[in-house]
């Protein structure tokens, strides 16, 4: 899965968070930021996604877009992905090269897949003989990379999946594992074999930086096994860092966890930046260099190494790290794809790593050039200005920088050439040259003095963009030291227009504009946003309408939501609520849910869909939501104004593999969000 976009920084500085487990593990905050600081520093790692699953590279019985999931993506039988464990001998694995290949890209730490959601072991498991030990290769593949790291000063840490395919103690099956029976499985004794594992893990190979858990979302597992889980890890090694799939309740791909509810110690979005990162909170995003975990010899979606090292300095500006996956072959070798952009990154990374390492999250909001990290020097604040968009008059503007520059120059410039500084009102205005010398990413330092003081535009914010009656406006700063004015009127606010002090409530269509000041001089740009007064939509009055939603259930494998009118469904019936209860098999379906929703009262809508993967929603035949394409349990909201009574109502989903599910929600002017009930559905 792609990222869609760069978006906005986080304005905050991290401010660290101790959940309530550390506390009781006798852990002050001042050791837990010990802890912590090396990965903090670090900033960038290497993913590695290997075992059995890189032999058939992708394919089966004709089909080629499998990965580390082939298993159950391809609903290979238990004693059929066996046979792999005879075929596992990476000749050509060099632990040296694999080594090498991430510090010269600038990396401090590996993750690697001890044991993955197939249950196959690359370490010598004392506890079963489904590892690495019993194939022809015959070497622990952890300890030979353990060794490595540390010789080239490197930290190694571990991926473990709570989740196993394998394990016949392990719940729940697979739903497509009909023949393979649960009789005399013992989940607690499966979860006892996991923490021998685990004990052989930390006791048997030094040192190790982190323990990446996975695969914690099914069932059987709960916050409860989670924390206990956090806590016999730490004792096990105590200055081991633990992310938060160790316990359950994250959300969705998205990676985060409510700290007071779940162990772990840093969230983990997947294949996404986060729009504002997550202030106050350790985060990590683990991202494929192109659309597979393991290796998949079809697959040649590679992000561009401009890409990538964008992402890198997109993700450093919001306070978190960067964890990029290479999927290495069968015989033991890094894609030469991989190579090629580890490469470009490293050599990008020698010249600006300092821009990345040991840095702290923007001071601000947004750039419209690119990006920005900081750290604190001797009296001052060293701000790196991540160019993407180079100025066509090579003048760089700073917006909202209220402190005095001391000193300009281009972080590659081995002779720190100074580069001329002028004020212009609230900005900062640098001085380049016409052409950068790097059209990825030029970094310009920027010190200036003291903590870095930046005025960013007011944020202007309401529930939804439309209203029908009247709007309530939020107007605000985070900012003590300024006040903030505004105009409605399309003029640019000045120290005379009218002063912000809470909401605005406005009954028109209207552009909103507001701008920082402080004594009566302008410290910030302009912010803009606009709501628009609509009529909303006109109810229907239905003959007889009765309960439920109508549903057609079709069988077919697509990557997006096709034409549902050209194909025969293959059940139809009536539902009370949306869900996908009524699937008759875990993969390969959609389900189309028509009817009407019974609006209680005039207003302003937002409906939700939440599904995986692929949904839309419809109101009046209308497109208010849409969630397409192949992804995880992910969200996606629209607004729209509706009249009291029936309305025309429409949910297309799709489901093709791995997880599944469907939610649909509505927040009703003002209220809380809430699944749509039953009460409210008729056909």
């Amino acid at each position: 899965m792609r990222i869609r976009s760069f978006l906005s920084l986080s304005c905050a500085a991290f401010l660290a968070v101790l959940p309530p487990q550390h506390a009781a593990l006798g852990e002050t905050a001042a050791e837990h930021d010990a802890r912590m600081q090396w990965w903090r520093d670090a900033r960038f790692g290497l993913f590695i996604h290997w075992g059995l699953y890189a032999i058939p590279a992708g394919t089966w019985e004709g089909t080629t877009d499998h990965g580390e999931w082939i298993r159950t993506t391809a609903h290979i039988p238990l004693e059929k992905y066996e046979e792999f464990v005879q075929q596992f001998n990476p000749a050509k694995f060099d632990p040296g090269a694999w080594v090498r290949a991430a510090k010269d890209a600038g990396m401090k730490y590996i993750v690697i897949t001890s044991k993955h959601h197939d249950g196959f072991c690359l370490f010598d498991a004392k506890q079963n003989d489904y590892d690495v030990m019993a194939t022809p290769f015959h070497r622990d593949v952890m300890k030979a990379l353990a060794d490595e790291c540390r010789k080239q000063k490197m930290r190694i840490c571990w991926y473990y999946s709570i989740m196993d395919w394998h394990h016949p103690d392990y719940l729940p099956r697979r739903d497509w594992e009909t023949n393979r029976s649960t009789a005399g499985a013992d989940y607690a004794r499966y979860v006892r074999c996991m923490k021998a594992e685990l004990k052989e893990l930390l006791e048997n190979y030094g040192d190790i930086g982190v323990l990446w858990f996975d695969g914690e979302w099914e069932s059987t597992w709960n916050r409860t096994l989670g924390r206990e889980l956090y806590d016999y890890v730490r004792k096990l090694q105590p200055s081991i860092i633990i992310n938060n799939r160790v316990g359950a309740g994250r959300s969705g791909m998205e990676g985060f966890s409510d700290a007071e509810q779940s162990a772990g110690d840093f969230g983990t979005p997947e294949q996404q930046i986060p729009a504002t990162g997550l202030p106050g909170v350790d985060w990590e995003t683990c991202m494929t260099m192109n659309d597979h975990w393991g290796y998949n010899s079809h697959d040649q979606k590679w992000k561009s190494p401009q890409e990538l090292i964008r992402m890198l300095a997109d993700i450093a500006s919001k306070g978190g790290n960067f964890l990029l996956n290479i999927g290495p072959t069968a015989e033991g070798e890094f894609p030469v794809a991989s190579l090629e952009r580890l490469k470009a990154i490293g050599g990008w990374m020698r010249a600006n790593g300092e821009a990345i390492y040991a840095t702290q999250a923007s001071p601000f909001a947004s750039l419209p050039w690119g990006r920005c990290t900081r750290k604190s020097i001797d009296g001052g604040t060293r701000l790196y200005l991540h160019v993407f968009d180079w100025p066509k008059d090579g003048r760089l503007v700073v917006p909202g920088v209220l402190n005095e520059p001391r000193q300009s120059y281009l972080l590659a410039d081995l002779r720190h050439t100074p580069l001329q500084v002028e004020r212009r009102e609230d900005a900062l205005e640098i001085v380049l040259s016409r052409h950068p010398t790097d059209t990825v990413n030029t970094v310009v330092v920027l010190d200036i003095a003291g903590k870095s003081d930046v005025a960013d535009p007011p944020s202007i914010t309401a529930d939804v963009p439309v209203f029908v009656d009247s709007l309530p406006v939020r107007i605000a700063s985070k900012r003590d030291s300024v006040e903030v004015r505004f105009t409605t009127d399309g003029s640019v606010p000045t120290a005379m227009s009218s002063l912000a002090s809470g909401a605005v409530t406005v009954r028109s269509s209207v552009t909103v504009q507001a701008r920082c000041f402080r004594d009566r001089r302008p410290v910030s740009g302009i912010a803009q946003s606009t709501f628009t007064k609509v009529e909303p939509l006109a109810a229907m009055t239905p003959l007889n309408p009765l309960p439920g939603m109508q549903y057609a259930y079709v069988l077919g494998t697509w990557d997006k939501l096709p034409d549902f009118s050209a194909i025969a469904p293959a059940r139809t019936g009536t539902v009370e609520v949306f869900g996908n209860s009524i699937k008759t098999q875990p993969e390969n379906y959609g389900i189309i849910f028509e009817g009407l929703i019974k609006v209680p009262a005039t207003g302003v809508y937002r409906f939700y869909a939440e599904s995986d993967d692929g949904s839309r929603l419809y109101i009046d035949n209308r497109l208010v939501v849409d969630n397409d394409l192949l992804h995880g349990m992910t969200e996606a909201s629209g607004v729209v104004a509706l009249g009291a009574g029936y309305h025309p109502m429409r949910v297309t989903y799709f489901q093709k593999s791995g997880g599944d599910g469907l939610k649909v929600s509505w927040m009703r002017n003002g209220n809380p969000k809430s699944e749509i009930p039953a009460g409210v559905l008729f056909h």
